[in-house]
């Protein structure tokens, strides 16, 4: 589990407990997005007096509801489920293209890990409920392994999971932003973010990059998203959960080949590498300025 923002975290104590009661059917997920949204729309000084009531107030629990209640999305993005990222099928109308993206997806696995086992190079869950449904409710078309064999004696399993969402679901999936798709998947979280000397602060404030000094992040596995432009030239957009330096944002992408995938994946879960956002990888301009949009407005 990642560290959370401290400040966020006795804020959550305070208001996700009500937020649950009234909207029983949401999950964690949900739940700390509504409260976060009730941070955002406090007026400046009283988001300082809470900040500054909030300093006294002893940490919250490892154990508090806001870390462990289920959400709809756990069984692939949980630390424990496979994968160290998860690829999000986000465009359904060309299967061909589709099929093809997994097959070098799966020879980009194999030449970086050859040891891997064949059956564990890709895992897809097909989701088939509603996502305002419970978490109980959640069934895939995935066959489980019913045997007994401890997993220390098991394989690591695949670099990237694959998430491709079943007919029920994939409206709530077609063509969705970086933003929408980390909301669905990953842990919101909040940050202070400090403008440096000699730079204008962002303007017009918005959450996912300066709004009133904070900054709204993500924590969770690494995202990437095949959308219709995969279907032609057979890249994902590499999802960021936060910004790396003050004037990029947090759900900005980046296109990276399929056949690059997986090695990218590794040295970025090892810290041997970054993608700078901001500088020689530049973010993908319109997908920033959908994000920007969308955070405003939902």
């Amino acid at each position: 589990m990642d560290p959370i923002d401290p400040f966020f975290s006795k804020f959550l104590a305070t208001t996700y407990p009500e937020i649950k009661h009234r909207h029983l059917l949401e999950g964690r997920r949900k739940w700390r997005l509504r409260a976060i949204r009730q941070f955002w729309a406090m007026p400046l000084d009283v988001k300082r007096n809470t900040y500054t009531n909030q300093l006294s107030q002893p940490e919250p629990s490892d154990e508090s509801d806001f870390f462990t209640d289920d959400d709809l999305f756990d069984e692939i993005t949980d630390d424990e489920a496979p994968g160290l990222g998860i690829l999000v099928r986000t465009d359904f109308s060309n299967e061909e293209a589709w099929r093809s993206f997994l097959a070098k997806l799966k020879e980009g696995e194999d030449e970086f890990s050859p040891s891997t086992d064949e059956e564990q190079n890709t895992e897809t869950k097909n989701y088939q409920e509603e996502p305002s449904a419970s978490t109980s409710d959640v069934k895939m078309d995935d066959d489980e392994d019913d045997d007994s064999e401890s997993s220390s004696d098991r394989d690591p399993g695949p670099i990237i999971s694959i998430l491709d969402p079943g007919p029920e679901i994939r409206p709530y999936f077609s063509d969705i932003s970086n933003l929408a798709a980390l909301r669905l998947l990953s842990d919101v979280d909040l940050r202070k973010i400090t403008v440096p000397p000699n730079v204008k602060r962002f303007n017009p404030p918005n959450p996912i990059m300066d709004y009133d000094g904070w900054q709204e992040i993500y924590h969770g596995k690494t995202l990437w998203i095949y959308d219709a432009t995969s279907n032609r030239d057979q890249s994902a957009r590499l999802v960021s959960k936060r910004s790396d330096f003050y004037g990029t944002a947090t759900a900005d992408s980046w296109r990276v080949r399929v056949s690059h995938i997986c090695e990218l994946q590794v040295n970025l879960s090892n810290g041997a590498i970054t993608i700078d956002f901001g500088g020689m990888d530049k973010y993908t301009y319109d997908e920033r300025v959908r994000n920007l949009r969308e955070a405003m407005e939902s």
